[in-house]
């Protein structure tokens, strides 16, 4: 027996390495969870920008590292 890892997008299953063989082999297929979960809360990169994020915080007297702490604490 071999294991092979690889992908599967749009019907199509993409083996990481290649496999050959002269004869017809049966195959197990299992979808393992997706590498990134989605999630309502998630956070997209679309559109994001430095300058629009500056833009936003220049009035921002906190600590931004203390306030993502509390809201991931927050959501344990």
């Amino acid at each position: 027996m071999t294991r092979l890892a690889g992908t599967y997008q749009n019907g199509s299953i993409k083996l990481d390495k290649e496999y050959l063989s002269e004869k017809t082999v049966k195959v197990i297929v299992t979808f393992l969870e997706p590498d990134e979960p989605e999630s309502e809360k998630g956070f997209s990169f679309d559109g994001f920008s430095f300058a629009k994020s500056q833009e936003v915080l220049k009035n921002y007297s906190g600590s931004l590292s203390d306030t993502l702490i509390e809201e991931r604490r927050s959501e344990i």
